[in-house]
């Protein structure tokens, strides 16, 4: 049975109850979770499991083929065991208005700069992404800094939907990266909308609107390579 990620519909729900449907050591697979597994740059949640009077901490979540396992911080319960499981949700919501942000970053950049995304990673309300630019300087920065801030002052709403692989297949600006990075084996495909601004395949968590996401503020660039360029950002 594969866990049945609850993330992706629904990025505001902070606890759940899931069934243990697979336990190795310190550490359980689910039927149902809401935490996030680690990928496409986004960090792995963190928060708790309570089982029979006992609470674990969650200090790793993981994808393992169709199962979303999460490493605890002590013994972990036996297949069947009726858990509930609650988010760090400050940490979490650090996240969901940090991965927007660089989408909102993403957006302004290929829609003015026509320029596609090389990299990119991030922590709770800071991140850095790499673009192919071959010069940048304080001056674009600086304007890019003041369109993705029109962009959270836009208060644009922002949707989740899924998508036949084959459909969007044909749609080459669902991706942003320089490298395709969807799996072969995905036959749907999640599709996060920034109305009017950005449309990409992402399987990451996000807030409703761009106000959410709170000023952004370009703190570096640097060069990266010829035709590379990092820009890093905070959220405030």
């Amino acid at each position: 049975m594969p866990t049945e990620m609850l993330f992706q519909k629904d990025a505001y729900l902070r606890d759940f109850d899931a069934t243990v449907v697979a336990s190795e050591g310190n550490s359980v697979a689910l039927d149902r979770t809401a935490f996030y597994p680690a990928g496409g740059g986004q960090p792995a949640d963190a928060g708790t499991l309570t089982f029979e009077g006992e609470t674990r901490r969650v200090e790793k979540v993981r994808r393992d083929g169709d199962l979303i396992w999460h490493d605890l911080d002590a013994a972990a319960p036996p297949v069947g065991t009726a858990v509930n499981g609650a988010l760090d949700w400050d940490r979490r919501h650090g996240l969901m208005r940090t991965h927007t942000a660089l989408h909102i970053l993403c957006g302004v950049v290929w829609r003015d700069y026509g320029t596609k995304v090389t990299g990119g990673n991030m922590q709770p309300l800071s991140a850095r992404m790499d673009f192919e630019f071959e010069n940048m300087s304080q001056e674009l920065v600086r304007e890019i800094e003041d369109k993705i801030n029109v962009e959270v002052s836009a208060d644009r709403p922002i949707s989740v939907r899924f998508l036949p692989r084959d459909a969007a297949d044909k749609d080459p600006d669902l991706i942003r990266t320089k490298i395709n990075l969807l799996p072969a084996g995905i036959t749907e495909v999640r599709v996060v909308d920034i109305e009017g601004l950005d449309i990409q395949a992402d399987g990451g968590t996000h807030v409703a609107t761009t106000a959410e996401v709170g000023r952004i503020n370009v703190t570096g660039y640097k060069s990266k390579g010829k035709a590379n360029k990092r820009i890093e950002i905070e959220i405030v």
